[in-house]
């Protein structure tokens, strides 16, 4: 169970800024905070990879929109900043989806070598990833996510948005797809 209750509301709406999978007018919006190194982030990203192809499957390509939003936890987590960095750096050059996954795929191995390696492997520009990551380019938008996740009482990670209600059940595919259907109609 997601203990952080404080608010049940989405304050800052989904929009075309936002990483998205799927589009904005699908009947499902669901929006996840999440920290590339908490390994409960890492669990529901990947449980709601699954649901998206089985939601998918039933009914159609454009039921479930998927958005990404960072929530690096710098406290508990040295390496989630820089690892976000890394997927703002990998969205400039059209691959933040494939770099979250390789960064929740290896969430025990995010330190600058192991960052540049996945950039790498993507194909990405790599003088121009660390240049963006030297400089810190991309620090203010991770910030902005930030800071509409605590607008909207986000305070660990992962946090869901379903519809812009908070989804507060348990995080397995029988009650989180049912949410999301329940959220549809």
């Amino acid at each position: 169970m997601n203990d952080d209750r404080n608010h049940s509301s989405l304050l800052v709406p989904p929009s075309t800024q936002d990483h998205i999978q799927g589009v904005l007018s699908a009947k499902v919006v669901l929006v996840m905070y999440g920290d590339y190194q908490c390994s409960r982030s890492a669990d529901v990203y990947k449980l709601i990879k699954a649901i998206k192809r089985e939601l998918r499957a039933s009914f159609g390509e454009n039921y479930l929109c998927l958005i990404f939003r960072h929530f690096p936890q710098v406290q508990i987590h040295p390496h989630a900043q820089r690892a976000a960095q890394a997927a703002q750096a990998a969205a400039a050059q059209g691959k933040f989806w494939l770099m979250s996954d390789t960064l929740f795929d290896h969430q025990q191995r995010l330190e600058n070598g192991y960052l540049v390696e996945y950039a790498n492997d993507l194909g990405l520009d790599i003088p121009q990833f660390l240049k963006e990551l030297s400089k810190q380019v991309h620090v203010d938008r991770i910030n902005e996510d930030i800071d509409g996740g605590i607008e909207s009482g986000v305070t660990t990670t992962p946090a869901l948005f379903i519809n812009g209600s908070r989804y507060i059940g348990h995080w397995n595919t029988t009650e989180l797809m049912a949410a999301m259907i329940a959220a549809s109609h």
